[in-house]
């Protein structure tokens, strides 16, 4: 990254942790933290028993669900989905799932970002990674901005915020007039249910599930009991990667759009999607580190992480950023890529556990792995032995 892009992340973080300072040290906070910490923890605990309580709840609200072991599971189901529809162009949602299985270089259709700033990042074209999980274009003033904007979409936009937004949200709606299939991920979902839960202040998941055929791609890590749990998860999330006590919304689907206002006949595709489709992706994450599942994606570790301010997201793996990144990176992917992603660059100050809601030990975890790649000599030609031997312990302790 640019050493002005790193400036400008490093004073979007600091507005973070200074909104999320001043609450998340406060009794309902506290209360908030210590209630998702035992409710991941039950979920890592049973989570083969919530697996078979999510599906047989989607099945009992309609909704599809694909179990794909792999991204390329993922992908073919996503395919065979998108060619039954015969989609032209897709209204995707934020979502560090789709990034990790890499939907858009995969797909030879258009798929418009409809988050801003993820919009602004596929508008740049190039080294559009994002830098933050729910401010992905953080590291971009508003100079470079509407350069980006601009150059892209053959616009004259000035340099005001306003501005570039009202020109980017009509640019997405109108691509997105005859979009018949909706993509997302999701927050958390309920297993006693059968709801998904999705948080987003900008509406666009609203205008995702609008379409025909909404399909959501989900980790297994994302299943916790019941609704009010997964509302919870969501909650802290929020008050951790914004330093709000809530978002603007948070969409719980659970089922396909439907009305029975005409003589209690069923009809479905009112305003919603009339098909929902849930694929649940494991991705390594059944031989991952329990730890590692823990995490709820605020990227709170990553804006106190003095590596992360230094080298920005070079630091991390795809969508996964930070040294947890690269912990999940081994099991995503391979050794290889764990290493490549940054396995050594770590400090091991433990910043990260210290800013972490769920107090999840990755300076630990990753000085653990360094000690396994050691121990076997690390390098191509031992690909595949950490990644076997931390699995089959399942823990690095």
């Amino acid at each position: 990254m640019k050493s002005s892009e790193l400036e400008t992340m490093r004073k979007s973080f600091n507005t973070v942790k200074n909104r999320s300072d001043s609450i998340k040290d406060s009794h309902s906070s506290k209360r908030l933290i210590k209630l998702v910490q035992e409710v991941k923890k039950y979920s890592i605990e049973h989570k083969n028993e919530l697996f078979d309580e999510i599906c047989e709840s989607f099945r009992r609200n309609d909704i599809d669900v694909k179990f794909a072991k792999t991204s390329k599971d993922a992908l073919d189901y996503i395919d065979a989905l998108l060619n039954e529809y015969d989609a032209k162009v897709i209204a995707k949602a934020k979502s560090n799932t789709l990034g990790e299985i890499n939907l858009k270089d995969h797909l030879n259709i258009e798929v418009i970002e409809t988050d801003l700033g993820d919009r602004i990042l596929q508008l740049k074209k190039t080294d559009n990674k994002p830098v933050h999980p729910t401010g992905p274009a953080s590291h971009l003033n508003v100079r470079e901005i509407a350069k980006i904007v601009n150059g892209s979409l053959d616009a004259k936009v000035h340099e005001n915020p306003r501005e570039i937004m009202e020109f980017v949200r009509s640019d997405v709606l109108k691509r997105l007039e005859n979009a018949r299939v909706g993509i997302s991920g999701a927050n958390a979902i309920a297993a006693e249910e059968g709801s998904i839960v999705m948080a987003h202040n900008e509406g666009n998941i609203s205008i995702v599930s609008l379409k025909d055929l909404h399909i959501i791609v989900v980790g297994i890590d994302k299943i916790v009991p019941t609704l009010e749990d997964a509302i919870s998860v969501v909650k802290l999330e929020t008050l951790f990667a914004t330093g709000n006590y809530v978002t603007s919304y948070m969409n719980v689907i659970s089922g396909p759009s439907k009305t029975a206002d005409i003589e209690k006949k069923l009809l479905k595709n009112m305003y919603g999607a009339e098909r929902v489709v849930v694929i649940l992706l494991d991705n390594g994450r059944s031989e991952a580190i329990e730890e590692c599942l823990y995490c709820i994606g605020c990227g709170n570790c990553i804006v106190h992480c003095p590596v992360y301010n230094s080298v920005g997201n070079e630091f991390g793996f795809n969508n996964y950023l930070g040294g947890l990144g690269v912990a999940m990176s081994k099991f995503i992917e391979d050794d290889e890529t764990c290493f490549n992603s940054g396995l050594y660059m770590c400090t091991l100050c433990g910043l990260c556990t210290l800013n972490c809601p769920l107090s999840i030990p990755t300076n630990e975890i990753l000085e653990n792995m360094r000690k396994l790649s050691t121990d076997i000599g690390f390098y191509p030609k031992a690909h595949g032995k950490i990644k076997d031997n931390v699995s089959q312990n399942n823990s690095p302790y």
